[in-house]
Order: C-alpha cells, then structure tokens, then sequence
C-alpha cells in the first residue's frame, strides 16, 4: 500500500506541515490563555485584598495569602509559556518544510523510520485513507482500502487474537504438562517446563501454585488424583485397613516397612494396596531380651538356716 501512496506524497507534506504550523498556533492561544486567565486571577486577588477592612485581621491574612498564591501560579503559567515557545512551538522554518518535503519523497522510510512514534503514523493514514471497508471471514479479515488519490487495494490480514487468548497457554505446553503429569508430581512438573523453557500464557514460569491454578481451570487431573484412580491409597485408608493410626503408618513408611509414591513436595504420599501389617518383630528386638528371676545356686538366701528351740516354737 505504501508504494502505491507515493504519487501522493507532496501533497501529504503540504498538508502535514500545514497542520503542524495550524496545531502550533492553536497551542501558542491556548497557553497565552492559560497565563491571561492567570492575570485576571491574581489581579481579581489583589482587589479583594485591598477592599478588606485593615481591622479585620483574620480576613485580611486568608485574602493576602489567597493573593500570593494566585501571584505564584501567574509566574508558573508565564514560565510555562516561555519555555514551551522556545521549545519548539514556533512556525515551521523553510529549512524544516524542506526536509518535510524531502521525507514524503520516500514515504516507506518515513513510516519504517523507527524516529517516527505511531501518533504520527495514524495522521499520515488519516490524511491518506478515504475510508476502509473489514469484512470478517473465519479467522481472516478482508480490509479493502480506498485512497485519497481514487485508488483501490485489497488486504487480507489474520484476526487479531482477543485478550484472552493472547495470554493463553499454547495447546502443545497443556498436552505436555498432561502427560507429565502421569509420572510426576506439580513441582517435578514445573521444574521440567522451565529446563525447557516453556512458559505460561502470560510468559512467566510456572511454579507449583501456577500450575496447579492452570490444571483446575482445564480440567487436568493432578499427580495424586491419578494414582488414587489406579487403587492407591491416602493415608486414612491405609491406617484404616491396617487398623493402625496414621501416625504408625508414616513411621513405617520411613523404615521402608511400608512403600507408597511421593505425590507432592510436603512429601505426602499415596500407598499401594494389599500390603500386609508390618510384624512388631523391631519393637521387641529394641527392648531386648527378658531376664527371668531365678535363685543362683550358691546364693546367700540358701546359707540361711532356720533353728527351732527345744520346747518348740515361742
């Protein structure tokens, strides 16, 4: 589109720098405005001031402190003015409507030029543009584009993506965290995603709280929930089936009496079914082997013996 805008270019130079000069002089009133505005409120301040009784002290202090502020704000519009003309709200010099001219020569490289910001891109196809028809077709949009100069041209862009799906996680990182899901726990997963360098819809990492946010909103079902579909189970279960509490239970797990699959990184766990209660052979080798009391021959209690008096016992 850009080449066929080319015969027109001089004419769009004409008319930028006229509406330049026109929006400078429009911005020049405005701000001498600001700063008459500015002058009539300082000297409507001063007035007030003046006609207030001296006696009344109170008045006269708000009225002269209202005169000062108003006096404050007069010198700010007036510096505002002056550095805003000498900025560079003046009329355009023969030089710079030369160098506009220039420019509209080569129109691509005025709209690639990365100098120009996208406000004046707009103008340009404002003044360019007569008017463009969109009709929309699936996914695609059909603009056709009519130019001041009476030519036509047809474009056919891709629609644009909606907020929603801009920030929507790609189908192939979903189908991925699916199947590593079966083997491994949320942050297993995550750990994986970012050595790979795969990243959420919003283009972060993922950790454990994002993706378990992300596999509730798509209805994945998590490490732990597919285990416990396959027959595993949580520790209540076990406890229950064991007829032990779930206290027992772990201490077993950690002695390796018991097995189950870590299936989040608090480290619980999920067991596998039928495994048998662990004997309490452990706990009596820990108390050691009883004593029994029995009388050792040779022993002071068998010396001891017992005479009976003559006459018998007193």
């Amino acid at each position: 589109m850009l080449g066929q805008l080319t015969p027109l270019a001089i004419e769009t130079a004409l008319a930028v720098s006229t509406e330049l000069a026109q929006r400078a002089a429009d911005t020049d009133r405005i701000r001498q405005m600001g700063v008459q505005r500015a002058e009539h409120a300082a000297d409507a301040a001063r007035r007030r001031y003046l006609a207030v009784d001296p006696t009344n002290r109170l008045v006269a202090d708000q009225l002269e402190a209202d005169w000062n502020n108003k006096l404050r704000e007069l010198a700010d519009a007036k510096d505002e003015y002056e550095r805003a003309t000498q900025a560079g709200n003046r009329p355009l010099t023969d030089e710079q409507q030369a160098r506009i001219r220039a420019l509209a020569t080569d129109l691509p490289a005025l709209w690639a030029n990365p100098a120009t910001p996208m406000r004046e891109r707009k103008r340009l196809i404002r003044l360019l543009v007569t008017d463009v028809t969109l009709i929309k077709h699936g996914e695609e949009i059909t603009a056709h584009v009519r130019l001041s100069g009476g030519q036509q041209h047809t474009l056919h862009v891709a629609r644009p993506l909606r907020a929603w799906e801009a920030h929507t996680t790609p189908p192939t990182t979903i189908k991925l965290i699916d199947e590593l899901l079966n083997d491994h726990t949320y942050d297993e997963t995550a750990e994986i995603l970012n050595q790979r360098g795969l990243t959420g819809g919003w283009g972060k990492p993922f950790t454990v709280v994002s993706l378990t946010q992300l596999c509730r909103n798509r209805g994945i079902s998590s490490h732990h929930d597919r285990l416990h579909a396959q027959g595993m189970l949580t520790l209540d279960e076990i406890a229950h089936q064991l007829g032990v509490s779930a206290q027992t239970v772990k201490v077993w797990q950690r002695r390796g009496q018991i097995t189950g699959r870590r299936i989040d990184g608090r480290r619980a766990h999920l067991y596998y079914p039928g495994q048998n209660r662990p004997s309490d052979r452990r706990r009596r080798e820990q108390a050691g082997p009883t004593t029994p009391s029995h009388r050792q021959p040779g022993s002071a209690v068998e010396h001891i013996t017992t005479t009976t008096p003559p006459g018998g016992a007193v």
